[in-house]
């Protein structure tokens, strides 16, 4: 797999842009105005060379492909020779040694540019191969989360169609099959997002500062309309927490924490939701009194793999890949982390964090 797979031919290894050509030009000024003030302190050019060799790494880091590291590495060749090497402002290789430093400069800074830029593409190659990963295992729980509700649902319908059930009955039926379309919307609407913000997290997320209790309050009260029968408790420092966030994508986390806290606790009846800052971080917990989570699946949680109990209990672990795939995919676009554990008393907790203080889209 290439990187900048949708860049045709040498573009692939020589991308363009406007931000790099600015890094190359600021970096390079940078470099040439910092000897220049050495020179006024320091009657020795030896450092300059050294210089402009970390003028062609930082360039490589900061941009991608060959072509800004390559160029830097032999403008800096010239550069040095040209305004830093007697005699100043001619091009003149002929001092004693003087050739081969600047060989060896040339050698350095082509060698550097060229591991950065390797190195950046099997980074990038390793991030595709995760993607990828996660994919894979995001459609297997697509095909398993499906089956039950569609299952159900067409099964409570064609009852109702077939007639002869009291009336009790075919509406106890139609509510169930009520839920389980509304369940299908919430796991269309996770699904979604994961696409969504997988293709371009920058233009996906929407980010304003929000009061974190409000949204908090926003994802509780429509848990409770949906499961009445638990009881759910709120804690929140006194003074706001003011969070960068696309307010609807987090809310979106919240509720599918407190669906996975009663769906898949079995037995929970209490559910508490808490923030706090924690330096500059906003961390948010969901906790229930259920029965926890099964130590096999804490490791791939969030990753989408559906665990082999699913197929004893196809039930108790729909919407466990959507979900939390979902819930990872938005906080990680946020910058932040989510994390899971059991709780020694039984339950479990899920936790993620926000960072605070910036407003402008992120890019994870």
């Amino acid at each position: 797999m290439d990187i900048h797979t949708n860049r045709p031919g040498w573009k692939r290894y020589f991308p363009l842009s406007l931000h790099g050509w600015l890094i190359y030009l600021v970096s390079m000024g940078l470099a040439s105005v910092f000897c220049v003030l050495l020179r006024q302190v320091s009657s020795s050019d030896v450092h300059v060379p050294l210089i402009f060799i970390l003028v062609v790494l930082v360039v490589s880091l900061l941009t991608d492909g060959y072509f800004y590291g390559l160029l830097a590495a032999l403008t800096s060749v010239f550069t040095v020779n040209v305004a830093f090497t007697y005699p100043y402002m001619k091009m003149d290789f002929s001092a004693y040694g003087y050739p081969l430093t600047f060989l060896t400069m040339a050698a350095v800074g082509l060698a550097v540019s060229t591991l950065t830029a390797r190195v950046k593409a099997q980074e990038q190659l390793r991030r595709e191969s995760e993607r990828e990963k996660v994919r894979a295992n995001l459609m297997r729980a697509v095909s398993h989360d499906l089956r039950t509700p569609l299952t159900s649902i067409s099964g409570s319908i064609s009852a109702v169609l077939e007639g002869g059930l009291p009336p009790e009955q075919q509406r106890e039926l139609l509510e169930d099959a009520r839920q389980d379309a509304d369940w299908l919307c919430r796991m269309m609407e996770n699904l979604l997002s994961v696409t969504r913000i997988d293709a371009d997290s920058t233009a996906a997320l929407h980010k304003q500062e929000e009061a974190l209790e409000e949204v908090l309050g926003a994802a509780v009260l429509a848990f409770r309309k949906r499961n009445p029968a638990v009881a759910v408790t709120v804690s929140v420092p006194e003074t706001p927490l003011f969070v960068p966030m696309d307010a609807v994508l987090i809310q979106q986390v919240l509720q599918n924490l407190l669906d996975n806290a009663v769906t898949h606790g079995e037995r929970t009846s209490a559910v508490r939701v808490s923030a706090r800052q924690e330096g500059a971080e906003a961390v948010v917990c969901v906790e229930d009194n259920g029965v926890g989570i099964d130590r096999r699946r804490l490791e791939h949680l969030f990753d989408g793999t559906p665990h082999a109990s699913a197929a004893v209990s196809p039930d108790a672990s729909r919407g466990l890949g959507i979900g939390l795939t979902a819930s990872r995919t938005i906080v990680e676009a946020h910058g932040g982390h989510i994390s899971a554990r059991n709780r020694p008393e039984g339950g479990a907790v899920f936790t993620f964090t926000l960072p605070m203080g910036e407003t402008e889209h992120d890019h994870p």
